[in-house]
């Protein structure tokens, strides 16, 4: 592979796709190279007119729909249907994340394809799986983190409410993208093709492991604490008298002992049995946080982070988006679009170019694909 080549180049994607995750998973392909059809209704994915913030356009599709192209497709007709599996017969992945079953009643199933096509990756993202009392249910983002017990850990006492970002369909996207790379590599090794099967709630359910075991341990799940941590103190937010919160994380007792010696100038707490370890300190936690934010509390942000640099302790401003918008470690992508530019995070391999990618129009392609697979 030269060092212009990307690892799918070469590799065709059919994505009938929309909203968030299955988006985002053929997203992650097309950075590496990969070439995406996206299959689209003549009203184009709905997720085109979630909000006008990107240029005009939404940021959700302007996010997760570089570089594709666009082929508007009616696929209760049979005639497109044939057009989707000519263009299959020469693919290497189909990608969808329509409601359970609708794929299989237009002839478009992962089992009818796959007997149809024995090299081709199938990857079906469902809501909560294709069988059991849930399987015909919608689902969103936000009920899945509530379905899941996310929203149950997450936040401070108090009112709840929902992660800020939609982790549920990006945990799943990105997810559907490491198994199609591992069955694009079992392809490549065999020349045969693979069944991947999602749902949005077996992927949450797992990363909900940690606090799951916690509940089945404990009789109960980690409490709703903020900013701190349900496990480890100090670990969490203090303010400084210049009105700026710093997370600070101390995970161990030779982090507290550099923590207590190098910036609160308290030696005498590394071997007082009530903060020896931290065992102790969370039988104490309101002390503990309580003198750790006296201490911050009389200092300002300038002074506290050069404290906490110097003693190599962990540390983050806790930022606001106009924060993270000039942050100087945030890299940016600029992504084309029939609207003029738009400002993107940048992929999270900082090895990745951007290769000029653009946001397709609405049937932008469908012209050019069909003369190219008419036959």
């Amino acid at each position: 592979m030269s060092s212009n080549e990307l690892p799918l180049d070469g590799v065709l994607v059919v994505a009938l796709e929309q909203a968030v995750a299955a988006p985002v998973a053929s997203c992650r392909l097309v950075d590496a190279g990969a070439r995406v059809i996206k299959l689209e209704r003549d009203s184009g994915d709905f997720a085109r007119s979630y909000d006008t913030a990107a240029n005009g356009q939404s940021a959700y599709f302007a996010w997760s729909n570089r570089g594709k192209e666009s082929l508007v497709v009616d696929i209760k007709n049979p005639n497109d249907v044939a057009l989707i599996k000519r263009i299959l017969r020469k693919g290497d992945v189909f990608l969808q994340n329509l409601a359970v079953g609708a794929a299989a009643r237009v002839g478009l199933g992962s089992d009818e394809l796959r007997k149809e096509f024995p090299h081709l990756i199938t990857c079906d993202i469902s809501g909560y799986g294709e069988e059991g009392r849930y399987a015909q249910m919608k689902a969103y983002d936000l009920l899945i983190q509530a379905e899941s017990g996310l929203i149950s850990i997450s936040g401070g006492p108090g009112e709840l409410g929902r992660v800020g970002v939609s982790v549920v369909d990006t945990a799943t996207g990105i997810s559907a993208a490491l198994a199609i790379n591992e069955a694009l590599v079992r392809k490549f090794k065999t020349g045969l093709g693979t069944s991947i099967k999602l749902s949005l709630f077996d992927v949450m359910g797992e990363w909900m492991s940690v606090p799951l075991i916690h509940h089945e341990d404990k009789g109960h799940g980690p409490e709703r604490i903020g900013l701190a941590h349900p496990s480890i103190t100090p670990y969490g937010g203090f303010s400084t008298s210049d009105g700026h919160v710093i997370v600070i994380s101390v995970q161990n007792d030779h982090e507290w002992a550099s923590f207590a010696n190098e910036v609160l100038n308290r030696p005498d707490l590394v071997s007082n049995p009530n903060y020896v370890d931290n065992a102790a300190r969370m039988s104490r936690r309101e002390a503990v946080d309580g003198l750790v934010q006296d201490f911050f509390g009389k200092r300002t942000r300038k002074e506290m982070c050069e404290l906490l640099l110097s003693a190599r302790i962990a540390f983050g401003e806790l930022n606001n988006m106009a924060d993270f918008a000039r942050h100087m470690q945030l890299r940016r992508w600029e992504i084309e679009s029939e609207t003029g530019v738009v400002s993107i995070p940048a992929h999270p391999d900082s090895n990745r170019k951007s290769r000029n990618l653009r946001l397709p129009r609405i049937g932008e392609h469908s012209e050019a694909i069909r003369a190219e697979f008419e036959n």
